[in-house]
């Protein structure tokens, strides 16, 4: 009896992918294009296809992906030595351990409760009604937001669960139609705030950090403080608005909520005072943010500063090096970001990224010649937001396109800084289209509330009005901004 093959590796996909991108690699690069730079470009779409076919985990994807690339020689190297320095180049990105880091520091809210109790005092003073309510989930994840760049681990980890008792307290279930007395909206609504609340900090999302990079190799440098200044105003009105839109699409049965405080009032007595991890963990958070807000000033680097809050928080004793340890999100994105951002950098690096983005933006710069760019930024940004329908990775399609959108604007005259900051928050703003479409969709729609149907016209509603935001708000507070 042959054995059953439990590797989880998905080997037609896989199969599939290595003899086309073996096949290219036998093709001679087109005119303008370097080998070295073909091949390079080879191995970084075989990559993001297999993380798209989900051939393997994102990590252990990016660890055969440099692998390939070492073992291949793809970048041109002529050592065996350099090759691997190469693909391995990206381990010592400031950036990604910024990020590594705050994954770590943002373990500490879950540990220590106080992500929770945030979310249950948001309620307390909010929840009356059931539109109160989503605004008090709304600011509670907007209050974790800085400081827990896993949205999938604050909305799915911290958010969600709240608002599951809060539904099933109502007696809104997700097995049967009562999911529409107040279970469909909450849920919906969680999932749809997070990528506002993602898009508002740098360090509010992993993939922002992913843009951040892509930007500053196409001139546009963005800071921590510069980020949030620039997302301040389109990611208020989306805040405020949003819930809103959200209540009027799925309508909930349930209005008003008036036991909602009392049961967040119960379940904070059952959680007793602030206790001194709670504290810690504060005033671990208030120093970040006064470290990322004037770094420049104290002469503190980002990535600096998270080392500083991550070292506080394993000298005060809120987290234990075994923590540390076993934050597998952390050391996962440690991987795949390093392997992607490698990929990306050494097409950048060997041209592909200007030679493609001046490809198709002669091409549209043709068909739509004399064109505002406003337009222009309009279609390309649509362009980019709905593409997201074919990645089920958040991440994936910013190291796959993000690049290659931002040159074809610029080539076609866009403003760097326009062009950059809109897809960067797109980047963001997209992971609610579907339910697949972002690691936080399976825990939402797994829990049963939201019908497909629902899911899909809510998040295509939202993303034209997200955009329309970006585009007029967005816009203009950039211009007084001085950005363009």
């Amino acid at each position: 009896m042959a054995e059953k093959n439990t590797s989880g590796v998905r080997w037609l996909p896989l199969i599939i992918i290595v003899v086309i991108a073996t096949g290219l690699w036998q093709v001679a690069p087109p005119e303008g294009l370097s080998a070295q730079a073909w091949h390079s470009a080879i191995v970084f779409v075989a990559t993001i296809a297999s993380i798209v076919a989900k051939v393997l985990p994102i990590g252990a994807v990016g660890i055969i992906g440099i692998t390939v690339f070492a073992i291949t020689y793809a970048a041109g190297d002529k050592t065996a030595n350099g090759a691997i320095l190469t693909a391995l180049s990206e381990l010592n990105s400031s950036l990604i351990w910024l990020i590594v880091v705050a994954f770590m520091i943002a373990r500490g809210f879950i540990k220590t409760g106080l992500g929770r109790r945030i979310a249950l005092q948001m309620i307390r003073l909010l929840g009356k009604r059931t539109l109160g309510l989503a605004y008090g989930l709304a600011f509670a994840d907007l209050i974790l937001s800085p400081a827990m760049p896993s949205n999938t681990a604050r909305c799915g980890g911290v958010i969600y669960p709240i608002a599951d008792s809060l539904a099933r307290s109502f007696d809104s279930r997700p097995e049967d139609e009562s999911r529409s007395k107040i279970g469909t909206f909450l849920i919906t609504c969680i999932g749809n705030v997070n990528d506002v609340t993602a898009a508002l900090f740098m360090t509010g999302y992993t993939g922002n950090l992913l843009a951040v990079k892509l930007a500053a190799n196409a001139g546009v440098t963005l800071t921590w403080g510069g980020w949030f200044i620039a997302a301040l105003a389109p990611c208020l009105v989306s805040l405020l608005i949003v819930p809103v839109l959200v209540y009027w699409i799925t309508r909930p049965e349930i209005k008003h909520t008036p036991d909602a405080p009392v049961l967040a009032q119960r379940e904070l007595a059952l959680m007793g005072k602030m206790s001194r991890g709670e504290w810690l963990m504060l005033g671990t958070v208030l120093l970040l943010l006064i470290l990322w807000i004037f770094g420049d000033a104290l002469g503190v680097d980002p990535t600096t500063a998270s080392f500083v809050g991550l070292s506080v928080l394993l000298l005060s004793g809120v987290l234990s090096w075994e923590d540390v340890k076993s934050e597998k999100g952390a050391w996962d994105t440690l991987i795949w970001f390093a392997a992607l951002l490698m990929m990306a950098n050494q097409l950048k690096k060997l041209g592909f990224t200007t030679w493609f983005g001046g490809v198709i933006g002669e091409s549209i710069g043709n068909a739509m010649g004399g064109t505002s760019w406003v337009i222009v930024l309009l279609l390309l940004n649509a362009a980019y937001f709905y593409t997201h329908y074919f990645f089920a990775s958040g991440n994936a399609q910013i190291a796959a396109l993000y690049a290659v959108f931002l040159g074809v604007g610029i080539h076609l005259n866009i403003p760097a800084a326009p062009m950059a900051l809109m897809l960067a928050f797109t980047s963001s703003l997209y992971c609610s289209l579907t339910q697949y479409t972002h690691a936080r969709g399976p825990i939402l729609f797994g829990a049963g509330y939201v019908p497909t149907g629902i899911w899909w016209r809510t998040g295509f509603l939202i993303s034209l009005f997200n955009q329309a935001v970006f585009m007029v708000i967005g816009l203009a507070w950039w211009k007084m901004l001085g950005l363009y």
